[in-house]
């Protein structure tokens, strides 16, 4: 057989594409050449390795006592984060029942209800959940209450917190629950999101003014990708912080509430020029 490339030894079998040269500047697989009809190898095979990486981060467990330790830790706290369950039993169930992952089991919800008075209010009830990836969640969520603790203590208001807790096999819809169970005027959860093929550690951020449960989805604001490839924790906490305040001073959360951070909204005039309005409420 003659080796059509025996005269060329430089030459390569893969066909580059142009457009690769863009990968520089992105997660998603763009020109990634060919090697006949196929991809070549190397970008095969980084493939199947990104599809495990997903799957892995949908099935690996909440290590609780470490993230427990690590918020203590990073935030200061005198007590530990409440741990809680969701009436999602294991993993197998979470993922058929995803109706479980929004509620709480009844032992975590006897837990909650002893912690708070019936007539004592609080600012925000923060809670983590490893949701569909659990490495997010340990990676991402004491980066992010760090910068945002930072700026809720700087802020001239008084914010009053209520207890931290943590989740596990939970869904978004189960902050609902446990931020009026907290008694709280709003309630952030910090979830890990489905896994894309690179992005198995994205966290989601989803706050909802005056939870309870059954709410639906359009009652919520959401701000997502917290990563250290994708949106950094200092701009999240920022624009959740800012986002937070908004939804005090105008009482509600959702789809009335827009966020207009990266749009050219000019509002009113000052000595040192316009200033950018961050928050639409429609």
């Amino acid at each position: 057989m003659v080796d059509k490339y025996a005269d060329t030894p430089t030459s390569s079998i893969v066909v580059d594409n142009p457009w690769e040269r863009l990968s520089a500047f992105t997660d998603a697989r763009i020109g990634l050449g060919r090697a006949g009809i196929s991809l070549p190898t190397s970008k095969l095979l980084a493939f199947q390795l990104a599809h495990a990486q997903a799957q892995d981060a949908v099935h690996c467990p909440l290590d609780v006592e470490a993230l427990t330790a690590e918020l203590s830790e990073a935030l200061g706290l005198t007590t530990p984060p409440i741990h809680l369950h969701s009436q999602a039993q294991d993993r197998a169930m979470y993922l058929q029942r995803p109706d479980y992952g929004r509620r709480l089991n009844d032992e975590s919800r006897e837990r909650l209800q002893q912690t708070v008075a019936p007539q004592q209010r609080v600012d925000l009830a923060v809670v983590v959940v490893d949701g569909l990836s659990a490495l997010a969640v340990q990676q991402n969520s004491a980066p992010f209450l760090r910068k945002l603790h930072e700026a809720l203590n700087s802020d001239a208001a008084d914010w009053q917190l209520a207890p931290l807790t943590i989740v596990e096999q939970g869904r978004v819809a189960i902050g609902d629950e446990i931020g009026a169970l907290l008694n709280a005027d709003a309630v952030l959860v910090m979830i890990g999101e489905r896994p894309g093929l690179s992005s198995p550690d994205s966290l989601g951020l989803y706050m909802t003014w005056a939870p309870e449960p059954g709410l639906r989805d359009d009652r919520r604001n959401c701000i997502s990708n917290v990563r250290p490839a994708g949106l950094a924790v200092e701009e999240a906490a920022r624009r959740f912080f800012l986002l937070l305040k908004e939804a005090r001073q105008r009482k509600l959360s959702g789809v009335q509430l827009k966020d207009r951070s990266e749009d050219n909204v000019l509002e009113g005039d000052s000595a040192s020029g316009s200033t950018r309005n961050f928050l639409v409420a429609e």
